[in-house]
């Protein structure tokens, strides 16, 4: 981006927010800004979900109930949207009939808008997602630190024979050779299993495990701490399936499972992640239709603004030589 003033979200006071275009937080659009420091993106795509479809309205579900995000936040003491230059850039036209063709054309998206420096904000979209993501944020910072936040491990082998599911995305990762297998943890994990081999294999691919019921015992803050001390100064990506919380805080998902965090302790877990080196992130697996009153779209935007606000942020220090 250029030294010029980032252009910010519609004034809220002058415009309703039910007006208009619903871009993620009220933002320009990437076209009427040019270049930005933060890309919002979406991928509607849900192919290779194994339970209930529909994820593939969720980015626009976000960005419909985004837009009661106000331009300040207090947690995080930072305008986010004045630091640097957030932008929507729109979505990423998938194949739904072929996953692997699907696959290469957001792998080739996610290409071309860090090409442009960016750092992404996607909105999903199943989690198939994450992985062509991935393969394009590791081609730019090498193998990368994961935070998973899920109901479920993801790290299964195959669903009827296929590779790329939902289900799949970080064991295929690991085996690419993408993740730092040194920082790799699940957060909010819970639910049964297919037997107690899933939890051996996922620990010999080099995950730790912080369950739901981890951070209720433990508490938000103790959590982000060994966060923290586990992904170090290393690249981080984040990824953060909308069903890491409990159906009473996000019914409007796929796959869900009782016994979930709040919403409350996932957005304290992430401010406790503002010092981490953040290079992009992910919020998937809303489904609208299985929603009420946009409890799990309005969650998963505030979400997508606390993880905003802490690449903006970095992107500000990083400038201002701090």
């Amino acid at each position: 981006m250029s030294s010029t003033e980032p252009r910010g979200p519609i004034d809220s006071s002058r415009v309703p927010r039910y007006a208009g275009p619903a871009t993620f937080a009220r933002l320009p659009r990437l076209d009427e800004v040019g270049t930005t420091d933060v890309a919002v993106v979406g991928v509607p795509f849900d192919t290779g979900v194994s339970y209930r479809p529909g994820a593939r309205f969720g980015g626009n579900a976000i960005r419909e109930a985004s837009r009661l995000l106000r331009p300040y936040n207090p947690a995080q003491d930072a305008s986010p949207f004045a630091l640097a230059q957030v932008a929507d850039a729109g979505d990423i036209a998938a194949n739904p009939f072929n996953i692997n063709e699907a696959v290469e054309t957001i792998e080739a998206a996610a290409d071309d808008l860090l090409a442009t420096g960016a750092r992404m904000m996607t909105l999903g979209g199943d989690h198939t997602i994450a992985l062509p993501l991935l393969r394009s944020v590791a081609k730019k910072h090498g193998p990368v630190a994961l935070l998973h936040f899920d109901a479920h491990l993801d790290t299964w082998d195959t669903y009827f024979g296929a590779e790329y599911t939902h289900g799949t995305p970080f064991r295929r990762a690991v085996e690419e050779g993408i993740l730092d297998t040194s920082a790799l943890s699940h957060v909010g994990t819970r639910g049964p299993l297919y037997g107690k081999q899933d939890l051996t294999d996922d620990e010999k691919m080099g995950f730790g495990i912080v369950t739901s019921a981890d951070v209720y015992r433990r508490g938000a803050d103790e959590v982000a701490d060994q966060l923290r001390q586990r992904i170090g100064d290393r690249p981080l990506y984040i990824s953060i399936d909308i069903d890491c919380l409990d159906p009473a805080h996000a019914p409007g998902t796929g796959t869900p499972e009782a016994g979930g965090m709040t919403s409350r302790e996932l957005l304290e877990i992430l401010r406790g992640l503002a010092s981490c080196n953040l290079v992009s992130a992910d919020v998937v697996e809303v489904a609208p239709a299985y929603d009420h009153a946009e409890i799990t779209a309005v969650a998963a935007s505030h979400t997508a603004y606390e993880l905003t606000t802490i690449m903006t942020r970095q992107i500000a220090e990083a400038r201002n030589g701090k």
